[in-house]
């Protein structure tokens, strides 16, 4: 685990010696943007200081919780993790601030709450198909009209299952609960053309360099890969969506300081500025995303503006009560 003190406001800030957030998030430009849009004003109003780790494995959680030594007071990671283990690994969240009424219906729990939203986007590299374009969900499994390699992040929550029984032809409001069966049936008529790259960064390397034709991935590699040169083609038919979440390990040392920081990234202000900043979504539905200032890039692969196909929220208890079973399917499913 790498450490790195946070320079946002430091002991100049004035905080006191428990007036301080250890915050473990990624690592990278994603956490660098989270100390700019949330930690440094943050530190303006109250005087905290942030220390900063990576990566955030709910792995090290475990060990700190188990061992009654929790160092952490936020995590970016998954809300799963706050929905299999809330209130054994993860704290309920109980600070009136943060109010839940403001976020999407589905996406909040005991344990966590969005700070941001991203959706899994489906886009194709247009240099390879120079004639037909692919035009919906189907086309991303259809490997004989539009040929290639389909990159994916080897996770079974990357919105693939999902974009399969669609493309199946289950309408999308009944996706949930997941038929498994069908969804792997239909995954078999492709798999020999699926590579599941084990970082984001192969995903954009392989669509850079051409080796695969196409991806469904999450909205700031979409961003990042069209920039380092892929010319990325958003195919706004069917897109799964999904939040991000800071979670409180249970047994953090400043709890109620850290939910009062999780109150703050939600508001509209930093809300805002961090959708600005890294192309996501707010998670407020009481801020318009149309009206905010994105780079044409952000608005190209921006699931949520208008007109954008159908967007399908990822089921939060489905996914709570099924991944680990589902994990162990999909790993058989593919070295079988």
């Amino acid at each position: 685990m790498t450490l790195s003190a946070c320079g946002v406001g430091g002991d100049s800030g004035g905080g006191s010696s428990d007036q301080k957030l250890t915050w473990a998030s990624t690592g990278g430009q994603f956490q660098e943007d989270e100390k700019t849009a949330l930690q440094q004003p943050f530190t303006a109003k109250t005087g905290t200081t942030f220390t900063n780790v990576s990566p955030a494995e709910v792995a090290q959680v475990k060990t700190m919780v188990t061992a009654g030594k929790a160092t952490w007071d936020l995590a970016n990671m998954s809300w799963i993790y706050a929905g299999a283990y809330c209130d054994k690994l993860f704290e309920k969240l109980n600070d009136p601030a943060i109010d839940r009424s403001k976020f999407p219906a589905g996406t909040t729990g005991d344990c966590f709450v969005p700070t941001y939203r991203y959706a899994n986007i489906f886009s194709y590299n247009a240099d390879l198909f120079p004639a037909a374009k692919p035009t919906t969900i189907k086309d991303f499994f259809d490997v004989k009209k539009f040929p290639g390699k389909r990159v994916v992040f080897d996770y079974p929550k990357a919105g693939l299952l999902e974009a399969a029984l669609v493309a199946d032809g289950v309408p999308a409001a009944q996706v949930y609960p997941l038929d498994l069966d069908r969804a792997f049936k239909k995954l078999d008529t492709i798999k020999s053309s699926l590579v599941f790259a084990t970082s984001y960064g192969q995903i954009q390397q392989m669509l850079v360099d051409k080796q695969a034709s196409m991806t469904i991935t999450v909205s700031a590699r979409t961003i990042a890969t069209a920039k380092s040169g892929a010319n990325l083609v958003p195919v706004w038919d069917f897109t799964t969506t999904d939040i991000g979440a800071l979670l409180v390990p249970k047994g953090a040392p400043h709890k109620d300081l850290a939910e009062q920081m999780l109150a703050f990234v939600t508001e509209p202000a930093q809300a805002t500025a961090y959708a600005k900043l890294t192309g996501v979504a707010p998670a407020r539905t009481d801020i318009d995303v149309n009206a905010i200032d994105y780079t044409a890039d952000q608005k190209k692969y921006n699931a949520f503006l208008s007109d954008r196909g159908t967007a399908l929220e990822q089921n939060k208890q489905w996914w709570i009560d099924n991944t680990d079973a589902l994990t162990k399917r999909y790993t058989s499913w593919k070295v079988g």
